[in-house]
């Protein structure tokens, strides 16, 4: 099986579509958000295929398209229908690629759940996949990039590493070096989110990208 990569978050709002589009774009990979909720905004498929430039990658269809802009198993109980796993697990062996990654990106993060009894995290390891996890320097962003990279270590899922947003800041050093996981690189803030920027980005983060999956 080709390579599934999980793109998860230490919360919401850290720029985990962004970066989507960016890992999509350098590894010319399919990309796949299972779940979305909050339609009313835009959806993060439409939003990724708007910024990529190449040929290759397919943005696939959700599985679930949610109304409110809550937690999936919020947005699900709202509409009376529950999320189930063995669906997204189903339609993840469908959309695999043979010969290239499938980028799949979550709502929020880990401990975010999916229905009564799953989280995020349990999605992940079913999956099978490698995490590259999305963080921002903010006021408390130590707190919950470690809670997420202990959480990490704990149930053993692979982690590739980090990618980081927003302005720079040393936490980025001391979050690399308490958690063990590896910088993969950093998505600055910028007025304009184009294709050219998400392919400018994407081709500085393609030789990590491409090391740290070899």
């Amino acid at each position: 099986m080709s390579e599934r990569i999980f793109i998860t978050g230490t919360g919401t709002g850290v720029g985990k579509t962004i970066t989507a589009a960016c890992v999509t774009e350098a590894l010319a990979a399919d990309y796949w958000k299972p779940i979305q909720t909050g339609l009313m905004e835009g959806t993060d498929t439409d939003t990724v295929s708007s910024l990529l430039s190449n040929k290759v990658s397919v943005c696939h269809p959700e599985a679930w398209r949610l109304q409110a802009p809550a937690s999936p198993h919020l947005a699900a109980r709202l509409e009376h229908c529950t999320i189930d796993m063995a669906r997204i697990l189903q339609l993840a062996d469908q959309y695999q690629p043979v010969s290239r990654p499938l980028v799949m990106e979550g709502a929020g993060g880990l401990m975010v759940p999916i229905n009564e009894e799953l989280f995020t995290l349990d999605l992940i390891v079913a999956l099978k996949a490698r995490v590259l996890i999305v963080a921002q320097n903010y006021l408390g962003s130590i707190n919950h990039a470690m809670l997420t990279a202990k959480m990490l270590q704990h149930t053993g899922v692979p982690v590739i590493g980090w990618v980081f947003g927003g302005d720079h800041h040393s936490n980025e050093d001391d979050v690399v070096k308490w958690s063990g996981y590896p910088k993969v690189g950093r998505i600055p803030l910028t007025d304009t989110v184009d294709k050219a920027f998400v392919q400018q980005q994407a081709q500085l983060l393609s030789t990590s990208l491409h090391s740290l999956l070899a």
